[in-house]
């Protein structure tokens, strides 16, 4: 049965392979890969260069430095706005109550107090000196993620005396 070769068989003889009927690729018989060490020989894992990677570490490490600088930057960035929000807020507020203080106490503490919350601020103390009027106003501040701070500002108001 010699004249009677299978296909895959055929393939073989005509070093094609089976499946595709391409020619087959032949790879040189080579070391792979060639390298040359300076001394004629391959250096162990106790003759390596210490120092090899030192970069990447530096730069991660500035990488870190500049984050935490952000991060401390944004937090007292955060602290200063939220002294800002609390100053206006008990200005504005002792501004408002001053106007009502003729209406009495209650009337001016009230006013005082939705304007002081429409700023972003928390009434805590209010009193009034005649038609004078003191305020007090907090505003929550978080400046990183967890850390909570009150900041508190006070403010006073009333009519021009010369």
């Amino acid at each position: 049965m010699p004249e009677q070769q299978s296909r895959t068989g055929q393939a073989q003889l005509r070093h094609e392979q089976p499946e595709t009927g391409r020619p087959k690729t032949e790879w040189p018989k080579t070391e792979w890969p060639k390298t040359e060490w300076p001394h004629g020989e391959k250096p162990d894992a106790a003759r390596t260069d210490p120092e090899r990677g030192g970069a990447t570490v530096l730069l991660l490490a500035m990488g870190l430095v500049f984050v935490l600088a952000g991060t401390f930057g944004a937090a007292v960035a955060a602290a200063g706005m939220a002294a800002q929000r609390a100053a206006v807020a008990a200005d504005l507020g002792a501004l408002a109550g001053a106007a009502r203080a003729i209406d009495g106490d209650a009337a001016a503490c009230t006013f005082a107090a939705d304007i002081a919350g429409r700023n972003g601020g928390r009434l805590v103390d209010c009193r009034t000196d005649g038609l004078d009027v003191l305020v007090t106003v907090e505003v929550a501040v978080t400046p990183l993620p967890g850390l909570t701070r009150v900041v508190a500002s006070t403010a006073r108001a009333g009519p021009v005396r010369g």
